[in-house]
């Protein structure tokens, strides 16, 4: 197992595998995944919610194919999108053959549930043919029951099956290939993903499937895919939530500040508060952090609750605001620049905050 000097030396080096323009593995950030809520055949809000992702900075996206309607569909999407597609294909080697055809940048495919091996070896022709990349993806619902029954349903059963699935593909001359090993609880999927990290080469996928409505899988995410990340395991992320796939994004990028793997961003820290706070600090950092969302800037600003210890406490901070009952101090580095009463000190904090961020 890696360890904590991983996330100091870089994330561990896989295999470079191309989606459509973008590259995963290899060294390269880690790439951030959703997946379309709408029917796939239903273009028009296909493609208007992909352009909300890209905004958003999502860097993969999947769409399911359920019927051949979704797969011809994918031609029209294709053209009207700038990120990769990948089509998720479930019991029918032929929409995935259709699915390549109509120009999907990879398939995700489990080829356990994909029919015979003739179906197998007619989709790892297609794959080769048209010379995309697949991601084979196992979890807790999908282990084929030869492993289930060996080893129950758990860590060393999803590797396993994914790896069965693999060899799979390897055997007929796939080997562009992305792994997933998803489970619902944390303990199994950073379990799975670490024993599997062991065994291949391959880049991987990390998320919790299944994870739940936003505030606990946003919870479970970040408990699980941060222990994996800070281990340098991790290519490619998806935090799935039941909601507005564009919140998945956004706590993604979280995640990846958080462990430090994106630093390109305004840092806003802020204490919790307690009785020597005399002012509504609370409500100022949320403004505050409401303001800098969009910035793309390696700084650090602080909210604190006092005037006491609250520019000793944050004096790592590039930039930082205190206050007293009715009045603020505004230093750097801990430093304090000046005292500006409570009814001016947002306008002047914001205007310091503008000074560095266009200096």
């Amino acid at each position: 197992m890696a360890t904590l000097s991983a996330l100091l030396w870089g994330m561990k080096t896989t295999k470079k595998v191309n989606v459509g323009n973008v590259t995963v593995g290899g060294g390269e950030r880690v790439k951030l995944q959703s997946m379309c809520t709408y029917k796939t055949s239903s273009t028009e809000e296909v493609i208007n919610q992909i352009h909300g992702l890209e905004k958003a900075g999502c860097d993969i996206i999947r769409v399911s194919v359920l019927d051949e309607e979704d797969a011809i569909a994918i031609k029209k999407i294709k053209n009207s999108i700038s990120i990769p597609l990948v089509a998720d294909i479930h019991f029918s080697h032929k929409l995935a053959i259709s699915a390549i055809e109509n120009g999907c940048d990879k398939v995700r495919i489990n080829p356990g549930n994909i029919g015979a091996e003739t179906g197998v070896k007619a989709v790892a022709d297609c794959i080769k043919a048209h010379k995309i990349s697949v991601r084979v993806g196992s979890n807790t619902g999908s282990i084929e029951k030869e492993f289930l029954k060996t080893y129950g349903r758990g860590a060393t059963a999803l590797v396993e099956s994914a790896l069965k699935s693999v060899a799979l593909l390897e055997k007929y001359g796939v080997s562009d290939i992305v792994i997933s090993v998803k489970a619902s609880d944390v303990p199994t999927t950073v379990k799975a993903y670490t024993l599997l990290s062991d065994r291949v080469n391959y880049p991987l996928h990390i998320g919790v499937t299944e994870a739940g409505t936003e505030q606990m899988a946003v919870v479970k995410s970040a408990a699980a895919l941060g222990a994996l990340l800070l281990n340098g395991i991790g290519d490619t992320m998806r935090v799935s939530i039941t909601d507005e796939p564009v919140k998945e994004i956004y706590a993604a990028k979280r995640i990846l500040r958080a462990v430090g793997l994106d630093k390109n961003f305004v840092d806003v820290v802020s204490c919790p508060t307690c009785g020597r706070c005399r002012w509504n600090s609370m409500q100022f950092a949320r403004r505050v952090s409401d303001y800098v969302e969009g910035f793309s800037k390696p700084l650090k600003i602080a909210v604190m609750g006092c005037v006491v210890n609250g520019p000793g406490e944050a004096k790592e901070c590039d930039l930082g605001i205190a206050g007293a009952e009715d009045y603020c101090v505004i230093f750097k580095n801990g430093e304090i620049m000046r005292r500006v009463s409570s009814d001016c000190a947002e306008e002047e904090f914001i205007r310091e905050i503008n000074n560095i961020i266009y200096d």
